[in-house]
């Protein structure tokens, strides 16, 4: 029996702690834990955040969705698509439910279809979306856990609604730029820098998002998508050992690319994701919170409950605190 990491400030236990290189982590939470981290979303913690927002405000974190927008497709992942399932027009002439031309005239009706790979826009990594040879977050192995159509364990359905402690922090705003350089590897020493000059502090619970500018260039897929700034593996550390309970970015994949790791092409995905049992978050728009200053926030965000999906679109939403 491995011993419980060290505590976080509340007394929950921080996984990254017990983290081994390339190994999935067994949860300090128990054996049949499928959130990781996310057991730190608790009913005191959403309580205590929101005993402090500025309901005046609301920022929407979220991209919209169309044909066209910056997606992950380099897997052979298909890109979003809508079509017309029902039209007024065509219910008419087609009278597919029999109903005859006057009730199809008085009922006007329009529907919609939609296909997508489940990490578009801004959506959540869940736990068994990425792990080494077969096996993810808590030993879920593929050869066990995985059915003909989806996951039996640690998807995206069994993601709580998350109403959290948010914090901002604006890597860009610290270099004084717009946007980060391309392949900018964000370590250790940028998150210090630019907590320190916001004059925020890291707390275990916390969702932590990370900006890169990368949403000032959105959504042109030829600038946004390549070559992309984002975190290292040390500062992905630096952030999972803080006890943060979801990290995630306003880039397309979180981490750097080219990632600079001989060994693997996504050693942040793989070290959150097994290791640390910390959620991601991509392509959050955090342009208009790095524009008013806003660094802490309550976040306020839910998962479609997709059962055993991979990745779920989210809609997070930002209410700063109030000023004490």
């Amino acid at each position: 029996m491995c011993a419980p990491p060290p505590p976080g400030a509340d007394g929950d236990p921080i996984a990254a702690l017990l983290a081994e290189r390339h190994r999935p982590t067994a949860s300090p939470f128990g054996p049949a834990d499928e959130i990781g981290m996310l057991n730190l979303a608790t009913a005191q913690a959403a309580e205590r955040v929101m005993g402090q927002v500025d309901a005046g405000r609301v920022f929407d974190l979220a991209t919209d969705y169309f044909i066209g927008m910056p997606s992950f497709t380099a897997g052979g992942d298909p890109p979003f698509q809508i079509w017309m399932s029902a039209t007024p027009s065509g219910g008419v002439n087609d009278d597919a439910m029999g109903l005859g031309e006057a009730q199809n005239r008085i009922v006007s009706r329009s529907g919609d279809s939609i296909l997508m790979y489940t990490h578009t826009g801004t959506h959540v990594d869940a736990l068994n979306h990425i792990g080494y040879d077969g096996t993810v977050w808590n030993g879920f192995t593929e050869a066990e856990h995985l059915g003909a159509r989806h996951w039996r364990v640690a998807g995206a359905d069994r993601h709580p609604p998350i109403v959290a402690r948010g914090v901002m922090i604006d890597v860009a705003g610290l270099h004084g730029v717009a946007m980060l350089p391309d392949s900018h590897a964000i370590g250790p020493d940028d998150l210090r820098h630019a907590l320190a000059r916001q004059g925020t502090q890291l707390r275990a619970g916390d969702v932590v998002l990370v900006r890169t500018g990368r949403m000032s260039v959105w959504p042109d897929p030829e600038a946004y998508i390549p070559d992309e700034p984002g975190l290292d593996v040390a500062g992905a550390e630096f952030l999972a050992r803080s006890g943060a309970m979801l990290i995630g970015a306003d880039n397309i994949g979180l981490e750097r690319h080219p990632s600079g790791d001989p060994e693997s092409w996504q050693p942040v995905h793989t070290y959150l994701l097994a290791e640390a049992g910390i959620p991601i978050m991509e392509l959050a728009d955090l342009e208009e919170l790095a524009g008013e200053g806003v660094h802490e926030f309550a976040f306020v965000g839910a998962c479609l409950k997709i059962r055993g999906a991979t990745g779920s679109p989210i809609r997070p939403i930002a209410l700063p605190l109030r000023e004490r």
